[in-house]
C-alpha cells in the first residue's frame, strides 16, 4: 500500500540537532538563525507525552531540500559528520536519507509543509 503522507525514516538521529545543522548549510543562514524561525522542530504534541513526538519543520529547510543537487546534500552530511552530535556517522547514509526528503519536499511544493515525527 502507498503511503499517502509521504513518510520516510532515519534512526539514531535527534531532528533538533541534525537539521539546524543541515539547514544552515543548505540556506547560508548561521544556526542561531535557523534555530530562531518558529517553526524549527517546534514541538506540537504535548511535551510530557511519552513519544512519539511530532516537529515542524521550515518553509525555508523544506525550500532549500527541494533545489538541493545531490553534491549539495552531500556536503550538508558531511557537514553534519564533523558535529559532536555526526561524529562517527557515515555521510553518504544521511545524504541518501537527504535526497529522499528533497524528493518530498518538491512534491510539497510552496503550499505544503514538512513535519518529522520522532520515537525512542
Amino acid at each position: 500500500m502507498d503511503d499517502p503522507f509521504g513518510t520516510l525514516g532515519l534512526k539514531g538521529a535527534d531532528p533538533h540537532l541534525l537539521l539546524g545543522t543541515v539547514e544552515a548549510h543548505l540556506t547560508g543562514v548561521p544556526e542561531e538563525q535557523v534555530e530562531a524561525d518558529p517553526r524549527f522542530c517546534q514541538l506540537l504534541n504535548a511535551p510530557a507525552h511519552e513519544g512519539p513526538w511530532l516537529f515542524s519543520l521550515t518553509d525555508a529547510l523544506r525550500d532549500a531540500l527541494a533545489a538541493a543537487t545531490p553534491e549539495r546534500q552531500l556536503e550538508a552530511a558531511t557537514a553534519w559528520t564533523h558535529t559532536e552530535d555526526g561524529g562517527g556517522q557515515d555521510p553518504q547514509l544521511l545524504a541518501d536519507f537527504l535526497e529522499r526528503l528533497g524528493e518530498l519536499a518538491r512534491d510539497a511544493g510552496p503550499q505544503r509543509r514538512l513535519y518529522c515525527g520522532m520515537s525512542l
